[in-house]
């Protein structure tokens, strides 16, 4: 019901809104209609040639085909016929955005803490920390705390005119973080009318419903010298929970490839991991597994019948196959979180005169995300031996040695997060001429991001332990817990004796008696006792302020291809940025957080930039155009210090048909505030031990010996290194704790980047053009902050144990396990991961585009367009000396993608069919399967290509009006079988949509 009101505000206020436009609109004389948008792709642009604009990766204004850094865009237009409410979903299908952070991948299991509902853009796979994203090329405000992340959910899909995607070169133009490129969202201006769309969606299984709603009203005055627009858009996407589709939440149909128990020891000629099906967790159950003689393995469910364990899995991250166990399938979470949008924009300009225009932008985005992720558990839990409970279930004489309790909580209400998001931006300027042949811009932007995310059915400590300890009251006989009766008793012995933090223990005593021995029979009143919602603050702020001048050196001298252009300026920078988690975590009494602190953190940046165009030839023969551009930016920041970016480009074109451009760059990144400022707080992670011996071939040369070096030095004998297996130990299973944080000494990244290609535009073929882009980006210092388990393996994968990631993993003396299981109070952290510059990376391919429209005199317009990527090669590097690390045909990596449309126009009618693609990926790294080449059956080497087909039909009733409908991922392609979103973009499956649209 609360969430049924909740909707019920959101539509009341898109109703409002939309009666407030709607009541402005007969008020205002419109005097011509909104100008359609340009096709999707640069080189498809028929814009005049000689036209002089700005474009993305230049401030000095010349026609768009005489920049030499490839740029691709998609169009408004596009977005729009994709049926998509979530942009990031449509630019997903760039073959240089695949890697980035859309829908399904923003909820459940996938979403980190107070990222629940943020679309994040990764170009290049190499990190959304190194994709700038700009709005109308100047900086956005980020939307996630501690990074310079832009949340694309905060930039209104109605109002942009075109997306620009730009591979190096970037830095240089608009300063640090692109070190991967750009993306630029072009927003429209100068909006004269009316537009008005609605649209409802929902899957075929009649699930996972969107709803859209956007006006956008503008008028020009004054003799258009003056221009105000209004825009209003509400979207609102429901949740899909991974029990709702059967590749994910039935037992039968979700399956995983596992160690082969049929292969001990190894047959090289039998497969190590083979498939299975109705898997589960080893030893957890709903209802409880009860151990009641203490040897590692359950005796009985909590609702009291024998156990049956099903077959255990070995080396498989403690699963099994069947049993009483709890089933795997719908453990991880929703497919899709639900996502709420409220998007309010103005925008207004007026030209006083050609040397003096204003131009001023706000704006107010409000999301409401929630997900749900994993149900809390416990493992290996004690109850002792005169829990009423226990003796109730089991009776006195068979539990006197007490109980382990392995349980799965989902009863207790599972976990999950909702969060709301306010984005505030604001851009005031002014622009002009200083002469003929000289503009100036002076802008000053702000932004503010604040975030309160709620995270629910979280368990306290010491209120759960003392609530699990429950016994009968002497007096009363009834089940009280036993520091009602005993204010001194031990509250929680697995944390040293502690006592109680968050309430008062003795007579009347807020602690109520938890049951967990069985499904659902904890009462109303223990459960409100032991959880907690968690509320999480964060603030953002931004501050950007900039001028500079633009033009050329017509008046003194012109080269022989035109006159020379330049710009320069100067840009103020800063950044700020808060993270307040609530007090219950700050003060580490959830019991599945570690203590989290507050994070606070600053910087600011002072830049100065310049940018050269020369023309050398034009218009000749054998020299249609030949031009050379530089640009250069000198950076100083509060943090790091000075740095320089810099690039050179150039275009030659022998005659108009053929264009070969080329740049060379240097790109830095300079650490976010996270990276350099997050205190040192304690967390969890799971650790597979990489010195474990099923997994001592899967890493490189070095692991072994390393392993033996460390073991032996920890005591351990060479039969018990021979046999070290944490993988089959309960006690080294678990989750360890460890300490993260950021390193304020770190420097900035240095990327270099070249781009060379070809545009062709043959005139004997009316209507097509193609391009042809090769890239190479290498990036040095490169700011790494590996997991946990990464942290292990980086130790022992290097040539010596003498590195950073070794002094930063602790093991136990005698058993060789990662400390961290809250065991030794004196030595409780088992691993340290932070950020190092440390790593290299390394990428380079192709990118190709084909455009072709050809309009007929009787069958209509019709328009073709390919774009698509071809990957040479993605490496790692993790540290100075360390062999390559491959992720070439890894996941996101693969060698092809691409995407492809066919638009037909007869008319009013239109249908346009798309279709998005990418080659196989490997399932396993190339380390793994070059270390076990019998690792799995062949068949299972890789992902299945990605498939997604879809459709759209539009009538255009008149001018105004029209009507459409469309199908996307139309035959219904699913994730592969151990996955619930890859390689496809979505769970959700084939997925139905109509809508209309208004125009006046």
């Amino acid at each position: 019901m609360k969430n049924q009101k909740a909707r019920m505000r959101d539509f009341s206020l898109s109703v409002s809104i939309a009666a407030l436009f709607a009541a402005l609109t007969p008020a205002i004389a419109f005097a011509q209609d909104s100008q359609e948008v340009q096709p999707a792709n640069e080189v498809a642009n028929e814009a005049d040639e000689g036209e002089a604009i700005i474009v993305t990766g230049s401030r000095i204004a010349r026609p768009e085909l005489n920049v030499a850094n490839p740029v691709v865009a998609v169009s408004g237009e596009s977005i729009e016929k994709s049926g998509q409410v979530n942009v990031t979903d449509v630019l997903i299908r760039n073959p240089a955005l695949t890697a980035s952070i859309g829908g399904s991948l923003s909820g459940g299991a996938d979403a980190g803490l107070g990222e629940t509902g943020v679309n994040r853009l990764d170009l290049r796979n190499l990190g959304a920390d190194r994709t700038l994203v700009l709005v109308n090329g100047k900086r956005h405000v980020a939307g996630i705390p501690n990074t310079a992340s832009v949340d694309i959910n905060s930039i209104p899909q109605d109002l942009i005119e075109r997306v620009d995607v730009l591979t190096g070169g970037a830095s240089a133009i608009y300063g640090a973080d692109g070190v991967s490129g750009v993306v630029n969202f072009i927003l429209k201006r100068n909006f004269d009318g009316v537009t008005a769309r609605g649209q409802v969606g929902i899957s075929d299984k009649g699930d996972a419903g969107t709803r859209f709603f956007s006006i956008v009203a503008g008028k020009n005055f004054a003799g258009d010298r003056g221009n105000v627009a209004l825009a209003y858009e509400f979207s609102d996407r429901d949740r899909l929970s991974s029990f709702d589709r059967a590749f994910s939440g039935d037992p039968q149909v979700n399956r995983g490839l596992f160690r082969n128990r049929d292969d001990f020891p190894d047959d090289p000629n039998v497969p190590d991991r083979i498939l299975y099906n109705n898997l589960s967790w080893a030893d957890s159950a709903p209802d409880g597994a009860v151990d009641l003689d203490l040897d590692g393995i359950p005796d009985f469910t909590g609702s009291g019948l024998v156990y049956d364990r099903g077959l255990p899995i070995p080396s498989s991250g403690g699963r099994a196959q069947g049993g009483s166990n709890t089933p795997t399938a719908g453990y991880f979470g929703d497919l899709e979180p639900s996502l709420r949008r409220h998007a309010v924009n103005a925008l207004a300009s007026y030209e006083f005169s050609p040397a003096f225009k204003v131009f001023l932008e706000g704006k107010y985005v409000r999301t409401n995300a929630y997900s749900v992720g994993q149900p809390s558990f416990d493992f290996f839990t004690y109850l002792a031996p005169d829990n009423a409970f226990l003796n109730d279930r089991f009776g006195v004489a068979n539990t006197t040695n007490g109980a382990l309790i392995s349980r799965d909580n989902f009863d207790f209400g599972v976990r999950g997060e909702s969060i709301k998001r306010e984005t505030y931006r604001g851009v005031a300027g002014i622009e002009g001429d200083i002469t003929d042949n000289a503009k100036y811009e002076v802008s000053y932007v702000f932004g503010r991001t604040t975030a309160a995310g709620t995270q629910t059915s979280n368990l306290i400590g010491d209120r759960y332990f003392a609530a699990l300890d429950a016994v009968r009251d002497p007096v009363s006989g009834q089940i009280v817990c036993r520091s009602t009766l005993d204010p001194l008793s031990n509250i929680d012995p697995n944390n040293f004796n502690q006592p109680a933090s968050t309430f008062t223990p003795g007579a009347g005593s807020a602690c109520r008696p938890l049951n967990v021995l069985g499904n659902g029979v904890a009462s109303q009143e223990a459960l409100d006792f032991v959880l907690a919602n968690n509320t999480n603050r964060s603030r953002i702020t931004q501050h950007v302020v900039s001028g500079s001048v633009s033009g050329d050196f017509d008046a003194l001298f012109t080269l022989p291809g035109g006159p020379l252009g330049f710009a320069l300026g100067a840009e103020y920078r800063k950044e700020i940025s808060s993270d307040t988690p609530d007090a219950l975590i700050q003060s580490g009494a959830l019991r599945d957080f570690a203590a989290v602190q507050p994070s606070t953190g600053k910087f600011d940046v002072k830049e100065i930039f310049a940018e050269l165009n020369a023309p050398i030839l034009a218009d000749m023969p054998f020299a249609h155009l030949l031009s050379f551009s530089a640009a250069i930016r000198l950076s100083d920041y509060s943090t790091i210090g000075k740095t320089t970016t810099w690039k050179v480009d150039g275009i030659y074109a022998p005659i108009p048909d053929v264009r070969f451009r080329g740049s060379y760059s240097q790109a830095v990144r300079a650490p976010n505030i996270g990276e350099l400022f997050s205190p040192q707080s304690g967390t969890f992670a799971f650790v597979t031990d990489p010195c474990d011996v099923t997994r001592l071939n899967d890493g490189t040369q070095f692991r072994q010996a390393n392993c033996t070096a460390i073991l032996s030095g920890l005591g351990l004998t060479p039969a018990q290194i021979a046999t070290f297996s944490p993988s089959t130990d309960a006690q080294a299973t678990t989750s360890r704790r460890g300490l993260a944080g950021g390193n304020p000494g770190l420097s900035e990244e240095e990327a270099k980047t070249w781009t060379a290609g070809v545009v062709l535009r043959p005139s004997f073929i009316p209507g097509l053009s193609m391009s042809f882009d090769w890239y190479n980006i290498r990036i040095k210092g490169a700011i790494n902050t590996p997991s946990a388990t990464e942290v292990a393996e980086l130790c022992v994968d290097q040539p010596t144990i003498d590195n950073v990631f070794c002094q930063n993993i602790f093991r136990a003396t005698g058993t060789g396990f990662v400390l961290g299981d809250g065991n030794d109070p004196l030595q409780r952290n088992g691993f340290i991961v932070g950020p190092e510059n440390v790593a290299a990376f390394e990428t380079a391919g192709g990118d190709f585009t084909i455009n072709y429209r050809m309009p007929t005199d009787n069958i209509g317009t019709f328009n073709v367009n390919l774009t698509g990527g071809y990957l040479d090669k993605i490496t790692f590097v993790p540290t100075v000396g360390a062999d390559v690390d491959d992720d070439t045909l890894e996941a996101y990596n693969p060698r092809w993608r691409g995407s492809a449309s066919l638009d037909w126009q007869l008319g009013g009618f239109n249908i346009n069919y798309g279709v998005n693609y990418f080659s196989k990926t490997r399932r396993f790294t190339t380390e793994q399967l070059a270390a076990n080449p019998d690792l799995s059956d062949p068949r299972f080497f890789y992902f299945k290509e990605r498939w997604e087909h879809d459709v759209r039909l539009a009538y255009d009733v008149d001018d105004k009006f029209t009507f459409y409908g469309g199908v996307n991922n139309i035959f219904d392609e699913k994730p592969a079988f151990d996955q619930l979103s890859y390689p496809i973009s979505s769970g959700v499956g084939r997925f139905l949509y109509v809508g209309a649209k208004v125009t006046m």
